[in-house]
């Protein structure tokens, strides 16, 4: 069973045979000003118009652009001074916001002249959208606003004013924080320098600065026309910046739908930027992206298939609002998410709690019920979409099959959790090579294949991800009657550790999740080896009994799992007794090594 339809992103795909190189250009005068104005997708459906920001042209929406092509009439245009658009005379004076609204509707009118656009916006695009999506002689003429690494400059304003009108510790580091980040306002505003730099040494050296600090490829980004579109895009600043700050409109409420898309790794724009921007926006969604500031290069499906979400549900009259508080809220919003053994227990509990936090799943489990109803309840709770598919994590060709029609279907996986295991107890010499065989192809191998075949497909799109694998506590901690479990156990918690390592400079994180002792049905499956049927039974009653006592719900694993997603753990114990054990691996192993040799319950 499926619920939901295929993402966005990745119906997307179809399209990346077409190329910025095959839109239809047209040029739009305009104040003095010509603008290069390309097309791509069919006129008659929904137009979304996308602003590019400093120092860029619109090839900086290209992968963007052709993802989007696919579902809409898809325009882009050089700002003026910027790519083959021509500039004012003179620049002082000519890149006003006024000016540049001018610019807008003019593009506007000759694109969609009988219907409104979907307006998108990064870095000085957004900032741009803000004054478009605020401002009376707009209204009728943008249907949606999404928002991304730019924010009003008259909301700025109020936030600088707030702030040192009522100067707590807290909001004086807020300000000093954004300062900071803020540097290259001020260095902007010196006369010539810039103009200097960027036609200089920082021209030619910028392509290189973009794929070593933000992880931007080339690709025909940036253009040959850099130096230049920085010299003049300077003027940005100058004309708007410091006179907005100072005297911010009163008026500055949105009259349309705002998507809000914030990078949480920009290093130019503080998170704390928007707090309060609800007073503003009546209708606002929000999302969060663990990403740097060009994300129009670095996440491009992610982009499109917030945006496709977003321009669908408005067009359809049903503006989705994504709260803004509460558990994780927005941290995984349209964000791919794949759970192994989610049919049950602590893989179930995971699949909900992602859904809950807005992201797609993809619910895997060898049995095919268990999966569909995770599937299903995903969809109730929050999430965007919802998949069940069925799989053995042991089968290597299985797994290959599975990996390949989630990325044909539904898109690369933003985040994976490798949670599926089975449990086996007995002696060493009462475990036989068949119940090594199945308790390491399952725990141990079945996490090799999806961090090996997911993993891949992540590096491969070089747009980060995270990699959750589901250990546990008896990783670390010896047991006389969990050898073989114990053992495969440790083994995941070191790939884990050598992944972590090897992908930390493709931004994938990798986290060890160790549980301890949680009410899930794996106690009332577990395997007991040298014991007979009955006596098996009556062991598996009995641990079930005994971690019900314990009563550690599987939900407060799956919080864990989300917690160490956004924050990048490593190792996680998670109940008392597995942080009390991690403590003692760490600084007692003797101590850990004496009270292995006490028989467990189980």
């Amino acid at each position: 069973m499926r619920t939901g339809g295929r993402s966005a992103a990745g119906a997307a795909r179809g399209g990346g045979e077409v190329t910025l190189q095959d839109a239809r250009e047209r040029r739009v005068a305009t104040g003095g000003v010509e603008l290069c104005v390309a097309e791509l997708g069919d006129p008659a459906r929904p137009t979304v118009v996308l602003v590019h920001g400093y120092p860029d042209s619109k090839e900086v929406w290209s992968e963007v652009a052709v993802r989007l092509a696919e579902r809409f009439h898809v325009v882009l245009y050089d700002v003026r001074g910027h790519g083959r658009s021509t500039a004012p005379r003179p620049l002082r004076g000519g890149f006003t916001l006024e000016k540049l609204t001018d610019d807008f509707l003019a593009v506007v009118d000759a694109v969609s002249p009988d219907r409104p656009v979907h307006l998108v916006g990064h870095d000085w695009g957004s900032v741009q959208g803000w004054e478009f999506a605020t401002v009376g002689r707009t209204e009728g003429r943008i249907a949606s606003f999404t928002s991304m690494s730019g924010p009003s400059l008259d909301h700025f304003g109020h936030w600088i004013d707030r702030r040192l009108r009522r100067p707590t510790p807290r909001r004086l580091a807020q300000l000093l924080g954004q300062g900071a980040k803020s540097w290259y306002v001020y260095a902007l505003h010196t006369p010539v320098l810039p103009e200097l730099a960027w036609r200089g040494p920082l021209g030619r050296r910028w392509p290189r600065m973009l794929e070593r600090l933000e992880k931007v490829s080339g690709d025909g980004y940036p253009t040959p026309s850099l130096p230049s579109d920085a010299a003049h895009g300077a003027w940005l600043y100058r004309d708007n910046v410091r006179a907005r700050l100072r005297r911010p409109r009163e008026d500055a409420y949105a009259h349309v739908p705002v998507q809000l898309i914030t990078p949480l790794g920009d290093a130019f724009l503080s998170e704390r930027l928007y707090d309060g921007l609800e007073e503003w926006v009546p209708r606002l969604t929000r999302r969060t992206l663990d990403a740097r500031h060009w994300i129009p290069r670095t996440r491009p499906d992610r982009l499109a298939g917030w945006i496709t979400e977003f321009v669908t549900s408005v067009e359809d009259g049903r503006p989705k609002e994504v709260p803004a508080t509460g558990r994780h809220a927005d941290r995984f919003g349209g964000q791919l998410v794949l759970v192994t053994g989610a049919g049950s227990g602590i893989g179930r509990a995971t699949a909900l709690a992602f859904a809950e936090a807005g992201a797609r799943v993809v619910a895997v489990d060898r049995d095919a019920e268990s999966a569909a109803a995770t599937a299903e309840t995903a969809r109730l709770m929050g999430a965007p979409a919802s998949w069940a598919e069925t799989a053995d994590v042991s089968d290597g060709p299985a797994m290959e099959k599975l990996a390949a029609k989630v990325a044909a279907e539904y898109g690369v996986v933003d985040i994976l959790v490798n949670n599926a295991g089975i449990g086996l107890a007995g002696s060493f010499f009462d475990t036989t090579p068949e119940d090594w065989k199945r308790v390491l192809d399952v725990n141990l191998w079945g996490v090799i294949h999806g961090c090996r075949l997911f993993g891949k497909q992540m590096a491969e799109r070089g747009q980060g991800g995270h990699i959750v694998n589901v250990a546990s506590a008896a990783a670390y901690q010896p047991s006389g009657a969990l050898p073989a479990y114990s053992t495969s156990k440790a083994a995941v918690l070191m790939l884990s550790e050598c992944l972590r390592a090897e992908l930390s400079g493709q931004d994938i994180g990798v986290t060890a999740i160790c549980p301890g002792f949680v009410n899930t049905p794996i106690t009332s499956t577990a395997r007991f080896a040298g014991v007979d049927a009955e006596e098996e039974q009556r062991l598996r009653k009995r641990s079930a009994r005994w971690y019900g006592l314990r009563n550690y719900p599987a939900e407060k694993v799956a919080d864990a799992i989300l917690r160490a997603v956004v924050r990048g753990d490593a190792v996680v114990p998670v109940t008392p007794k597995a942080r009390g054990a991690y403590l003692l691996a760490r600084f007692a192993p003797r101590a850990l090594r004496r009270i292995a040799r006490v028989k467990p319950r189980l």
